[in-house]
């Protein structure tokens, strides 16, 4: 059976020139970055010249200011709290939107336990967040914004640089999770204007468990991890050198590629979103249309009078992998907080489905994809009461 693979936004396969960079790390090279040895000094290198790559792809101002995690979820929680609790002493106030990962709600709902006041903004029906919105929302008290570069699942792509330039007339930190946009869409952290910014390598064929926060020298930063004075004290701990190595060569391989690959995805994206417009019946897309304000790898729709773990099921067993939604909400079976965000009916959100291209992805794939899809929509209704 021919199988088809469009949920490159949960994971990528990790790059043969990655993975043959990773290796003697796992192997040869095991020493730690925190010995005098030669075996240390050489781990030591190693690690420059991955955080010298990371701050290269970001246009950070230093590869200091490039800080490794354990993963993206760990890099947004370090990002919040961390600029939250070391800005305390100049005010308790926090704006963000109504769409934003679990990682980031959480993150700010942990704060609320200590005392922090926060302001969620609506957002428009497509997802955006309006720059002027976030401005009525700032008080004398605000000391940190969050947003998404573009949604973790609705693909809306931010005007970040706009809402930048709100936070830069107060004064505010601006913090942008990009876990789902880096290694597609174009990343300049000084042209943004922002001192904080969140990302993954495993979704852009880098490898998982590892993470990278950039943060501007100059935005106080609390550690919320205590034990050694690995990354500057940020984040204690021996640090994931095979995976640090890892995510250096993916930013470079990022880098010369992005544009391509953006281009690849979207040609599929579009050719997607036209045949199931015209293909199935009682289908809702969710997010802009494919344009410069949608990711260019992502299409997300509900289907009427369905559970979008059914569709995933059957469309399994035809060969076809999908997403019912992204893995940090799917499991805790609630409605995608971006779906209620654009005001989508409960009975409607849960026939959500997420499809995420790779640049593996063929114009083969996507004809197979149109034609298998509509009879397995068809065929489950049949079988609704």
């Amino acid at each position: 059976m021919r199988r088809i693979f469009f949920d490159y936004q949960a994971g990528t396969p990790v790059r043969p020139e990655v993975f043959e960079a990773m290796r003697p790390w796992l192997t040869e090279h095991f020493g730690s970055t925190s010995s005098f040895h030669q075996q240390g000094l050489l781990a030591r290198q190693a690690l420059i010249e991955a955080r010298t790559q990371v701050a290269q792809f970001l246009n950070a101002e230093t590869p200091e200011s490039v800080i490794f995690t354990s993963g993206g979820t760990e890099a947004v929680n370090l990002a919040i709290k961390g600029a939250a609790l070391a800005g305390k002493r100049l005010g308790n106030h926090i704006v963000y939107s109504t769409a934003e990962h679990p990682a980031v709600s959480g993150s700010v709902a942990w704060l609320e336990t200590l005392g922090f006041l926060t302001t969620k903004v609506m957002v428009k029906p497509d997802g955006t967040i309006d720059p002027e919105a976030i401005r009525a929302a700032l008080t004398d008290e605000t000391i940190l914004i969050c947003l998404h570069h573009s949604n973790f699942d609705i693909g809306t792509i931010q005007p970040v640089k706009e809402i930048a330039v709100v936070a830069a007339e107060r004064g505010i930190p601006v913090f942008v999770d990009a876990t789902f946009s880096a290694g597609w869409l174009p990343i300049d952290v000084q042209a943004l204007g922002i001192q904080l910014l969140a990302l993954s390598p495993s979704r852009f064929y880098g490898p998982k468990g590892v993470g990278v926060l950039y943060r501007n020298r100059r935005t106080p930063l609390q550690n919320i991890l205590h034990g050694g004075v690995q990354e500057d004290g940020r984040r204690p701990g021996s640090e994931n050198l095979p995976g640090i190595v890892g995510t250096g060569i993916a930013t470079v391989l990022a880098q010369t590629e992005q544009v391509q690959r953006a281009a690849h995805v979207q040609a599929l994206q579009q050719k997607l979103w036209s045949g199931l417009e015209k293909s199935v019946p009682e289908l809702t897309f969710n997010g802009p249309v494919p344009s410069s304000h949608r990711h260019p790898a992502n299409i997300h729709f509900s289907l009427a009078d369905l559970e979008g773990e059914a569709v995933v099921l059957r469309c399994d067993l035809k060969g076809i992998a999908l997403h019912s939604g992204t893995a940090c909400v799917t499991k805790a079976l609630k409605t995608s907080p971006a779906l209620a965000a654009i005001g989508q009916a409960p009975s409607l959100a849960k026939g959500a489905l997420l499809l995420t291209l790779g640049q593996e992805n063929t114009d083969e794939d996507v004809t197979h994809f149109l034609e298998l899809f509509p009879g397995i929509v068809a065929e489950l209704r049949e079988l609704m009461p």
